[in-house]
């Protein structure tokens, strides 16, 4: 009997190999250049394959490589078909729309105009600058009174908030100036709820590979901070420079939920690729989250809607 061709052999190789990256992606090594933090970033993306690999199967009529491309389509189908296919709930209690505004951002006004007609109650903002404060009070504190702002983060609240102080997720060496973080007590109808507005380190890859450890330390202190927070409802929404794919988060995102449904890449706006942007809760449900049309940030905004439910506190 023939051997079967050696293109065959790779389509079968192919497929399988991208469904164990999606399955067995844990396990991709983040010792040497992040490359497991890496491939989570972009997780999603493996599914492209998944068309490449079965319309080389159907053009080579190989029954075999068909066969194989079930396995990462499944893989994809398990890992990230709800985000695709699940609809979030039509009722919702609060909506909350998240924005990396950029600080070189042409048009404060506009882009607060753009986050005020979405119809958000809560509005988060990063890299707010103070020349550029007064263009998004301006404009948002018509509707949004209630404000808070530490450093280069903001929210503003059509509800009271109270107990509002600065937290301090700075990792080692970074100096007293770069404050990123606040948390604040909304007074929403439905009951109060803790709402941290975070912008982490950012995440730059080269040569070295995937170079995070800032934004990881920063996400271990915030992880910390959120555990110990006795509030039944909160909230974590910011620019957190990763997916919650992606393991360098773990100490934050284990002790949270992601939305429902949405995938909602919103970087870099030019043509996003992930979502690094995140509303994420405790104590809560974040229905859906979805992206909006660009601004003058290299972000796109993320707007989310939450059902406040009474839960647990996280460990």
């Amino acid at each position: 009997m023939r051997g079967r061709p050696w293109w065959e052999y790779g389509i079968v190789g192919g497929a399988v190999g991208v469904a164990g990256l999606l399955v067995l992606h844990s396990v991709v090594p983040n010792g040497v250049g992040r490359l497991g933090s890496a491939l989570e970033t972009f997780l999603p993306w493996l599914g492209v394959a998944v068309p490449l690999l079965g319309g080389l199967a159907l053009f080579r009529r190989s029954v075999p490589g068909l066969v194989a491309c079930l396995l990462p389509a499944l893989a994809w189908v398990w890992l990230f078909g709800g985000l695709w296919f699940v609809s979030g709930p039509d009722s919702y209690d609060l909506s909350v729309v998240q924005h990396n505004v950029a600080d070189d951002n042409p048009d404060p006004a506009g882009t607060a105009r753009a986050l005020l007609a979405t119809g958000a109650e809560l509005v988060a903002v990063q890299e707010l600058t103070p020349a550029a404060r007064s263009g998004y009070e301006d404009v948002l504190g018509a509707t949004r009174p209630h404000r808070a702002v530490h450093g280069t983060v903001g929210l503003w609240s059509s509800y009271p908030l109270s107990d509002v102080r600065a937290v301090d997720i700075r990792p080692a060496g970074f100096p007293d100036g770069w404050q990123r973080g606040l948390r604040a007590t909304v007074a929403a109808p439905e009951g109060a709820v803790a709402v941290y507005v975070v912008h982490l380190p950012s995440v730059r890859l080269g040569a070295s590979g995937f170079a995070s450890a800032a934004r990881d330390e920063s996400a271990a202190l915030l992880g910390a901070v959120v555990a110990d927070d006795p509030a039944d409802r909160l909230l974590v929404v910011g620019d957190l420079n990763g997916t919650v794919q992606d393991r360098g988060l773990a100490p934050l995102t284990s002790r949270l939920a992601a939305p429902d449904s949405g995938f909602a890449f919103s970087w870099p706006a030019s043509l996003p690729v992930a979502r690094i942007d995140q509303v994420l809760g405790r104590g809560v449900v974040v229905t859906e989250v979805s992206a909006l049309d660009a601004t003058g940030s290299d972000h796109l905004p993320v707007v989310a809607r939450v059902r406040l439910v009474q839960g647990r506190r996280g460990g």
